[in-house]
């Protein structure tokens, strides 16, 4: 894996960064914003931001005293790429494994004839 997919299955791995991300998804917010719709205060709020941000899943914007977070599609679409690659190898490994099964029962079912 490469250290950027790392960064963004880590930032992921956690329940409320996933509710955070699945929230944006309506468009971008401030933390105060985020944190009332959520079971965290601010700071935890901020701290899961940050984590999502080193990752480059969300970025952020200052519009007077507020700062705007927003989803950052360039992260995503490293993480799109990184699933595609891996779910290629997985269908090919299936579709293998399904043909395997039928020449096996092909071969299973001349022998009972």
């Amino acid at each position: 894996m490469s250290n950027q997919s790392d960064l963004v299955f880590d930032a992921l791995g956690d329940p409320m960064r996933r509710r955070i991300v699945e929230r944006l998804r309506h468009g971008p917010s401030p933390v105060g914003e985020l944190a009332a719709a959520l079971p965290v205060g601010r700071p935890a709020v901020s701290k899961h931001l940050k984590v999502l941000e080193g990752a480059g899943l969300v970025e952020h914007r200052s519009v007077g005293t507020r700062n705007l977070y927003a989803l950052a599609p360039p992260g995503f679409a490293a993480l799109q790429r990184w699933l595609v690659a891996h779910w290629d190898t997985t269908l090919d490994a299936f579709a293998a494994h399904i043909e395997a099964a039928h020449i096996e029962a092909a071969h299973l079912e001349r022998k009972q004839r």
